[in-house]
């Protein structure tokens, strides 16, 4: 079966890219040095220019789907214009509809949309929801404004209603159009209206973020030419040893995140060569959310600037963080901001482990219709739990160096859950992720229930044996009364 494995791998090109992945790259390239010339455009024309193009690069990608954006774009408009107390929830069911039309499009006789246009209208729904949320907010301060004449404390408020066409620019302005990371509309009107965007940082910071991108992409290159995904559904995978197929959702996973660091890195880069997100460190930005605080520089103190706002990768701490939870803050951060915003802040359930729950399923369901996605994005909250049993029933009894200990285990298996879960996020249909994991024998569920029951067990032991100490110490009580 070595022989099988070899004629598959002689079979497989050493540097292949798909022609999707070629254009991607193209369009992340090509809006890096576009930036710096917006720089020195006046707002209108910028506003202009940055739709002009980022509806030119739709078109060309998208072709006839971008009438699916489109549709998005002015229902939500519809929604504010005419409903702005409920446009929340309202724009929330409406996008999340309409992607699942627009999923099963081919079953109202329309072609199937390109993933070009998948991409836009994920996109798109996030700052649709989240452009709902800042009206409504915009409307609601300015009634409290009115009824107490005081001036408004909400940080990064909009200062005016949107127009249909500033929606429309802020929806297909190039940046970050199909790769993201996604920014609130008061984020791209911050960028439309600085003052002078051309003395801002750019070159020192954009290098900064470009320096690793080649090392990702050679390794990703590299490592699938070796382990391609394709062959995870053969059968002669199956006939490998069993530590075999466990190491190949390593190697999965490694490919998987060196494609994302090389394409999240490059459009934080294309962000930071516009100035999009630059903000003064004062103001604690938030990825994705913006400023936290009212920020005031002193005019005799140099503004040291950052791009938080626009980070959507770490890949230091997604790949070293200890815990499962701290694992999701790092990876697509952006968007992390706006599943615990707009979903996770409103779900249905007070249990934090439901609510996490929650918000992997709305984020499932956000990325597609696949059942790996769900089966992937839901086995999440097992492992939080598992990792919130032994916390408090382990580690919290053992000493610095024992801490220290678990601490590198609970890494380890945190690494291994990710590679686990990546293999329903890749191979995507039912049949095959459950293959897989059938294969390497649930491995990760296994260890995760283990961890709960014992866990359970040992927290159960703790709990009589505290009653057993209270009940003797009553005893002597009593004893020494008498």
């Amino acid at each position: 079966m070595c022989h099988s494995l070899d004629r598959e791998l002689a079979n497989t090109p050493k540097i292949a890219m798909s022609e999707e992945e070629l254009i991607y790259l193209a369009i992340l390239a090509g809006t890096i040095p576009v930036g710096f010339l917006f720089r020195y455009l006046s707002p209108p024309v910028k506003q202009g220019a940055a739709l002009l193009l980022g509806l030119s690069i739709s078109l060309a990608t998208c072709r006839i789907h971008t009438l699916h954006s489109l549709i998005t774009v002015l229902g939500t408009w519809a929604i504010i214009k005419f409903s702005w107390r409920s446009a929340p929830s309202l724009s929330l069911v409406w996008t999340f509809l309409y992607l699942l039309f627009f999923r099963l499009a081919t079953l109202f006789g329309l072609p199937p949309p390109t993933p070009f246009a998948n991409a836009v209208q994920l996109l798109l729904t996030l700052k649709m929801v989240s452009l709902a949320n800042e009206v409504q907010s915009y409307h609601l301060m300015k009634k409290e404004d009115v009824s107490s004449f005081t001036k408004s404390s909400v940080i990064g408020g909009l200062s005016q209603e949107p127009s249909l066409y500033d929606i429309i620019s802020y929806s297909y302005c190039y940046i970050g159009l199909m790769t993201g990371p996604f920014f609130r509309y008061q984020t791209y009107v911050d960028w439309l209206q600085q003052p002078n965007p051309s003395s801002l940082p750019g070159h020192v910071p954009c290098l900064h973020r470009l320096k690793l991108v080649p090392v990702y992409g050679a390794l990703f290159l590299y490592i699938n030419s070796y382990f391609p995904l394709a062959y995870v559904r053969t059968e002669e995978f199956l006939d490998h040893q069993f530590f075999f197929r466990l190491f190949y959702m390593t190697a999965v996973f490694f490919v998987f995140r060196m494609r994302f660091y090389a394409a999240w890195c490059s459009a934080e880069a294309g962000c930071i060569s516009a100035g999009l997100g630059c903000y003064p460190e004062g103001a604690m930005s938030k990825p994705g959310g913006g400023p936290t605080v009212q920020y005031s520089p002193d005019p005799d103190t140099p503004v040291v600037y950052d791009f938080k706002t626009i980070q959507n990768i770490d890949c230091y701490n997604t790949d070293f963080c200890v815990k499962v939870r701290h694992g999701m803050r790092y990876w697509n951060m952006s968007v992390q901001w706006w599943l615990h915003h707009y979903v996770y802040a409103n779900a249905p359930f007070k249990a934090y482990t439901l609510r996490a729950a929650w918000t992997m399923f709305i984020s499932a369901y956000w990325h597609g219709l696949h059942a790996g996605y769900y089966l992937s994005f839901l086995t999440i909250p097992l492992c939080i739990g598992a990792e919130t049993a032994l916390e408090g029933t382990v580690r919290a009894k053992l000493g610095p160096m024992g801490q220290n200990i678990f601490d590198w285990v609970h890494w380890f298996l945190k690494m291994r859950a990710y590679d686990y879960m990546c293999m329903g996020f890749v191979l995507l249909s039912f049949g095959d992720t459950i293959n897989y994991w059938t294969s390497i024998y649930f491995s990760i569920h296994v260890i995760a229930l283990g961890c709960i029951l014992l866990g359970k067990q040992l927290k159960g032991k703790g709990e009589k044996r505290v009653k057993k100490d209270d009940d003797i110490q009553q005893e002597n009580v009593g004893e020494k009364k008498e």
